[in-house]
């Protein structure tokens, strides 16, 4: 595709109420040099990172569940979702969030984080980017017990399971969420957890 330049953007708040949801109208320019109109909705819910923690030794990872209501609303039975660590940036590094969110969620206090790549999670309507992130973790790194803040309503369930299970759970369809799904399947075809 040759063209693709855009014009004459305009942009409709749609609600603010949560997140930013927007109504973009636009000129698009066809491969053809012929102009059309589209309009899209984009929401904007900021950038977020998400962190796959592994134990070589043990063989194992921590993840974790909790309530997801899109999910629900989805065909999800209980809208519970096993899932890694992750969360949104808030104007933090992504290394700093990511250090924070697996403290707050896991209450484990880690150190160095490796980045292995960012992604759109879902390009046609949701702006946000994630920054995915491996680090093991040990026993002694546990300094509390984890499940979330309070002034954020999270109720987190922290798992620490065999790494073979969670690869299991994905092929039984018990894990179901994309970001915790590529960064097992990083982590089993990278060699990180035997």
């Amino acid at each position: 595709m040759e063209k693709g330049s855009i014009r004459n953007i305009e942009t409709e708040l749609l609600s603010d109420n949560w997140y930013i949801l927007n109504k973009m109208t636009f000129e698009y320019e066809r491969e053809d040099g012929t102009w059309e109109t589209q309009s899209r909705e984009v929401y904007d819910r900021g950038n977020g990172a998400a962190i796959l923690l592994y134990n070589k030794e043990k063989g194992t990872v921590v993840l974790t569940r909790q309530f997801r209501m899109p999910t629900y609303v989805n065909g999800n039975e209980d809208g519970m979702m096993v899932e890694v660590c992750a969360g949104l940036l808030d104007g933090d590094h992504p290394e700093v969030c990511i250090k924070k969110e697996v403290e707050e969620e896991t209450g484990y206090k880690i150190g160095e984080v490796r980045k292995i790549f960012e992604a759109y999670s879902s390009p046609g309507a949701v702006t946000e980017v994630l920054h995915y992130f491996v680090a093991a973790y040990e026993d002694g790194m546990k300094v509390s017990e984890g499940g979330g803040v309070d002034h954020e309503t999270e109720n987190i369930e922290v798992l620490e399971m065999p790494f073979q299970e969670a690869i299991d759970m994905i092929k039984s369809g018990e894990i179901k969420d994309a970001k915790t799904i590529i960064l097992l399947q990083y982590a089993q075809v990278n060699g990180l957890v035997v």
